[in-house]
């Protein structure tokens, strides 16, 4: 296929069926305008950048050898995914990325068919694809299944586990290992593609089988003997791994930015052979964009940004971010307790902890994208009177339940969580939402979970969880910034499972657990104007609950109004269970909690997922109204 010089190579290329009219020539000028397509993007809507940076050559030359949608591709996160979804037909709508309404962050199944599995979450990717080639060899079809997973995501024991029952299976599966963070140089000349080339050839394939057919006559101990020489012979060329060890067949590493390099691997990969290939190529994240490569993250998230400069526009601050909050105070709890330690999975800077291992770089734990071995790990440090702090996202730490529950709950140990990401999210979307964190802590024996409603909460919870030894506790906590209320220098001891009350009123009360509470007392002057005089309280805990107060609320009320950002089944669930047993239901009291709704909310700008979601301040005050059978807007017209 020709066009004009002039013509953009990329105005070509709609869908991937596109890309196969090209010379392999062409493929790199491709590469380029598509790098240059994705900086302007992102630009404009910010989002996952380097990520994407970094495997441009790779996502055409994968789109240029298989025959995608049939041939299934997955890309595990999804962060690297913007250049995948500009030649898959999605490049009209590429400014919308992150938007509402528009084109989510990460692959979806229900936006594309080139999006075979949904993914957001680290290391699922080599689980699905062999799911999926499992089905394909059921049903008798031959089609390749590819599973692009960063280093970084090898680290999660899901990636192992799926690793070794490809293996066992012997399930055609292409695995593609992007090495983006490795110290490792990516090698270099046209020897180490020769030897990548050998090793994914016909020539190297029939010795293997050769090797195979001989064994069949000679016996097991000739099948030792040939398989240890094939084996060792190419050990020699490319080296040994573990992935050998699995039952992958091992090609690499490469380089991830050759095109000569990467089209004739795949192409070999994709004619020869059965069984489950892992092919290690070497990337670097933020690759042609000189502000990405000299940035520390290398740009992996950004804001929108100014091309020529790399400059990021920052929305302006009126208060810090709970992340920082939460930071700031865990280093004042630990310079005064040699016991408190802090542990992630792969998130320093996302939950602020990068700030902590600059202060105690001894006491800070990063054991990578492995949420179940964290939560375990603080577990044992516990057992030896360490006070652990695992700091993990809320969607995160739903990864690792069941050893919260087995080593954690059951073994009631002082093991302290703190739940970054709690409630909505904005542009990372339902996927990385923190919606059921409290329904799923609360329902566990042993397990104290609050709740800040504020910056100064939040400190105020730090140093109550420093504290507790008796059992395991957890404190949630939104994204961005705070509500600007003033900082105390040190947080106070608050008493466990005690709320407070901020407005005193007598005939409705709105009992809010966390980041509400600011709607609640918006919609209390509503309602106070209406005529409705109304209390505001802060639960500050789901569990345990504040009996007495809530015991006073139900009684000194006419309505009770129990509001969280978070799941059905959660804080109000406990409430309106507390106030069945007490016979408190039986009084005439109107009951109407407000969570999130019983579906996954679509990503959006943080205010309009509440809005959507009926919990803002007007949703409250209609809450209130209906409750009162509309009596209360005849008070508001008179």
């Amino acid at each position: 296929m020709k066009s004009p010089p002039d013509t953009p190579l990329l105005d070509t290329v709609v869908h991937p069926s596109d890309l196969k009219r090209l010379s392999e020539d062409a493929l790199p000028r491709l590469a380029d305008e598509l790098r240059a397509e994705l900086i302007d993007a992102v630009s404009r809507t910010g989002g996952h950048l380097g990520a994407g940076l970094g495997v441009v050559e790779l996502t055409v030359a994968l789109h240029y050898v298989f025959d995608t949608p049939d041939d299934r591709l997955i890309w595990d996160v999804g962060h690297q995914a913007y250049p995948h979804k500009i030649i898959t037909g999605r490049r009209d709508r590429i400014r919308t990325l992150r938007q509402e309404g528009g084109l989510y962050g990460f692959t979806k199944r229900s936006e594309s068919e080139y999006d075979p599995f949904g993914t957001a979450h680290s290391s699922t990717s080599i689980s699905a694809g062999l799911g999926m080639a499992v089905a394909h060899g059921l049903a008798g079809r031959k089609r390749n299944v590819i599973a692009v997973i960063g280093d970084g995501a090898m680290s999660a024991g899901m990636a192992y586990e799926a690793m070794n029952n490809a293996g066992a299976l012997d399930a055609r599966l292409i695995v593609i290992l992007n090495d983006n963070d490795m110290s490792i140089a990516p090698p270099q000349g046209a020897m180490s593609a020769y030897l990548a080339r050998l090793a994914s050839g016909r020539t190297y394939q029939g010795v293997r089988e050769l090797g195979k057919k001989l064994t069949s006559y000679l016996g097991k101990g000739v099948d030792r003997a040939v398989t240890r020489a094939v084996e060792h012979a190419r050990g020699y060329v490319t080296g040994g791994t573990l992935f050998e060890e699995m039952g992958f067949f091992h090609i690499g590493p490469i380089d991830g930015h050759n095109l000569k390099h990467l089209v004739p691997v795949l192409r070999n990969v994709r004619d020869n052979g059965n069984g489950p290939v892992l092919i290690h190529v070497v990337t670097k994240k933020g690759k042609g964009y000189p502000p990405a490569e000299a940035a520390e993250d290398k740009y992996h998230g950004v804001n929108k940004f100014d091309v020529i400069t790399g400059a990021q526009a920052k929305a302006p601050a009126n208060a810090p971010s709970y992340t920082k909050v939460f930071a700031q105070s865990l280093i004042t709890e630990a310079r005064e307790d040699e016991r408190i330690v802090a542990v992630t999975a792969a998130m320093p800077s996302g939950t602020g902890l990068d700030l902590f291992g600059k202060e105690f770089p001894q006491r800070t734990f990063d054991v990578g994208i492995a949420e179940q071995h964290a939560v375990t790990f603080a577990a044992g440090m516990a057992t030896e009177g360490l006070r652990p702090f695992a700091a993990i996202y809320s969607t995160f730490l739903q990864r690792a339940y069941d050893q919260v529950v087995h080593d954690v709950a059951l073994q009631n140990l002082p093991v302290r969580f703190a739940i970054d990401r709690a409630g909505f999210v904005g542009a990372d979307g339902p996927t990385h939402c923190g919606a059921f964190d409290v329904t799923f802590l609360a329902s566990l024996p042993n397990m104290v979970v609050m709740a800040a409603a504020d910056e100064a909460e939040l400190r105020h919870m730090v140093r109550t969880a420093a504290v507790h030894d008796a059992g395991p506790i957890a404190f949630r906590y939104p994204r961005g910034d705070g509500v600007g209320v003033d900082l105390p220098e040190r947080g106070e001891v608050l008493a466990i499972g005690k709320g407070r009350i901020l407005r005193e009123g007598t005939k409705v009360a709105l009992l809010s657990l966390g980041g509400r509470l600011q709607d609640c007392l918006k919609a209390a002057e509503e309602l106070d104007a209406a005529g409705l005089s109304t209390t505001v309280a802060d639960a500050r805990f789901a569990k345990p609950l504040d009996k007495e107060l809530i015991r006073r609320l139900a009684r000194e009320h006419e309505v009770l109004i129990p509001i969280e950002e978070g799941s059905i089944g959660g804080f109000g669930s406990h409430v309106l269970h507390f106030l069945a047993h007490e016979g408190l239901l039986e009084t005439g009291l109107r009951v109407r909690p407000m969570a999130m709704p019983d579906r996954f909310v679509n990503h959006a700008k943080p205010e309009r997922m509440v809005e959507d979601a009926g919990l803002d301040a007007a949703a409250i005050v209609r809450t209130v109204f209906v409750a009162l059978g509309g009596r209360a807007e005849r008070v508001a017209r008179a």
